[in-house]
């Protein structure tokens, strides 16, 4: 039997990823969305979230995918409710509040997932058992995409807490932290901040890593025309590319191949769904947040640089 969710948050990552992701699932159904904007066609809507969770306790989760500003207070709520929370990411805007959701969902019993999408595409998986006892000697990521394109009309991005450049910026670090055997951490960033904006447009980041590997990133919101989401990697015993977010995969410039669909990153989503069933039948908690501890850092270690205004 498919168990009831709630979507709170009618935006576009909802509409393109998760409403399709829920309608394709067996174990789900999408039984109330929440949005004071936004409505999916069929399913009951309301603009509050505490009148969604009061007149539908037999929804048992709620996926939470607005702004990560307000994220906290709905997550809060629904788990004093007894209700599982999956977390669009980033999962919150502080660590300090995650751990807290954390220890919440603990108390109350139910379960919570921080999601990384990133950590979902199709190749990455190949990549990370690749890399196992491999000796990494440099790892590279180069983030870079039109902000116009992907982001349109979003100004919470460039408000304190909405991250900048790092919106897309945790997905490639997400995937660093999932295929490294090794824990690495920030040593440098260096921040463009635009004149007119609270976050970063571009971003360069070092890293140590306990065996002395090259470890660094680049993230631009402002590239137009061919996007880059690669991550390049030298080991003792070959060079691998990830490149289009995860879901292409070249070692030693041969192209690995998956049994997925025509457009691998469809994938992403429904994975992504399947975990937080599983989590939800074990009552098990999935709460990592390494990728956001090196945003944090970034931030903490930053130098920033301003340059000229955004304009959309």
């Amino acid at each position: 039997m498919a168990t009831r969710i709630a979507l709170a948050g009618i935006g576009k990552i909802a509409r393109d990823q998760h409403v399709p992701a829920l309608a394709a699932s067996t174990d789900w159904e999408l039984a109330a969305t929440v949005s004071r904007h936004g409505t999916v066609d069929g399913i009951e809507a309301y603009d509050d979230f505490a009148a969604m969770l009061e007149a539908r306790p037999d929804i048992g989760v709620v996926s939470l995918c607005m702004p990560p500003v307000p994220r906290f207070d709905y997550a809060r709520a629904a788990i004093a409710a007894g209700r599982h929370v999956m977390l669009e990411k980033p999962p919150g805007t502080t660590l300090s509040e995650c751990h807290a959701l954390e220890a919440m969902a603990r108390d109350a019993g139910v379960s919570i997932y921080a999601t990384w999408h990133s950590r979902e595409a199709a190749m990455v998986a190949t990549a990370k058992s690749w890399l196992a006892g491999k000796t990494l000697r440099k790892l590279e990521v180069i983030w870079k995409e039109d902000v116009r394109k992907w982001h349109p009309g979003q100004t919470w991005i460039w408000q304190a807490g909405g991250l900048g450049v790092f919106d897309p910026g945790i997905n490639a670090l997400s995937i660093v932290t999932e295929i490294l055997a090794d824990p690495i951490h920030v040593t440098s960033s260096e921040l463009l901040i635009p004149e007119n904006c609270e976050t970063p447009i571009a971003a360069n980041m070092t890293f140590a890593h306990p065996h002395g590997a090259e470890v660094s990133a680049v993230f631009d919101f402002r590239k137009e025309g061919d996007q880059f989401w690669n991550i390049e990697i030298e080991t003792d015993q070959g060079r691998l590319v990830l490149s289009e977010g995860g879901a292409t995969l070249t070692i030693d410039g041969r192209r690995q191949s998956a049994a997925t669909d025509a457009n691998p990153l469809t994938g992403e989503y429904p994975r992504l769904y399947a975990n937080m069933a599983r989590l939800v039948r074990d009552n098990a908690i999935d709460m990592d947040l390494a990728p956001m501890t090196h945003v944090a850092d970034a931030f903490l270690m930053g130098t920033r640089v301003t340059v000229e205004p955004f304009i959309e």
